[in-house]
């Protein structure tokens, strides 16, 4: 696995599907205020993950790979195969930068 910082908004969240089988990639936050579980997604944004799930699988009928969701607004992408696909899109979101240290 690649070992890849990827940095987001609380709203979003990382499913990966291998060979059939979805999983929700763990997440840390390092700021923030919310008493509910971080993961907690009915509780957060009133959708299930079940439901998700549904709606990922529907981009391209469960294609293996990452994929991203905006819990906020209910919308769904597919990445690609590699943690360095999910950065791409969320840049193609206008959401992150490439990192300076890494251009020299």
């Amino acid at each position: 696995m690649d070992n890849v910082t990827i940095i987001y908004p609380s709203y979003f969240r990382i499913f990966e599907c291998r060979s059939g089988r979805w999983f929700i990639k763990n997440t840390d936050a390092f700021i923030g205020t919310n008493s509910i579980k971080n993961n907690d997604i009915a509780s957060l944004f009133g959708i299930s993950e079940q439901q998700v799930v549904i709606d990922l699988f529907r981009i391209n009928g469960g294609k293996s790979g990452f994929y991203l969701a905006n819990l906020k607004h209910k919308t769904y992408y597919y990445c690609g195969q590699s943690r360095e696909d999910i950065k791409t899109q969320l840049r193609s979101l206008g959401i992150g930068c490439e990192d300076p240290m890494e251009s020299q």
